[in-house]
């Protein structure tokens, strides 16, 4: 089980870098966007922080994800870009859902996995 957790752990952790870097270099190609995604993201386009901003966030979670000392930061730091993801997919594109639910699941699989360590935030 010790093996099966890191390997998703890992992969985990390899998507959201990806996606991260992707925002910062643009090297993975566009898919045809509708009406409605053309809005949304030209919306954000408008704030020019933001997506360096996510950017950063989804590197950042992605390494410390993927190291089991820092897993549990790593799994809170990512998980509002998760339920940024999943209601994008939601209401918006509904084609990723599936994808958005099974990265959304292992998030909080390793939550749950490490809810004593987040005991001492919230007594």
């Amino acid at each position: 089980m010790k093996i099966v957790k890191f390997i998703l752990c890992l992969l985990f952790g390899l998507t959201f870098i990806n996606a991260g870097l992707n925002k910062f270099f643009n090297y993975m190609p566009t898919p045809q966007l509708t009406e409605t995604q053309q809005k949304f993201f030209e919306a954000f386009m408008q704030i020019t922080w933001l997506m360096p901003l996510v950017a950063t966030i989804e590197i950042l979670g992605g390494l410390l994800f993927i190291i089991p000392k820092t897993r549990a930061l790593g799994a809170i730091v990512i998980l509002p870009v998760m339920v940024g993801i999943l209601i994008h997919h939601s209401v918006i594109d509904p084609s990723g859902l599936a994808m958005a639910l099974v990265l959304f699941v292992i998030n909080l699989w390793i939550i749950i996995d490490n809810y004593r360590k987040y005991r001492v935030l919230i007594s």
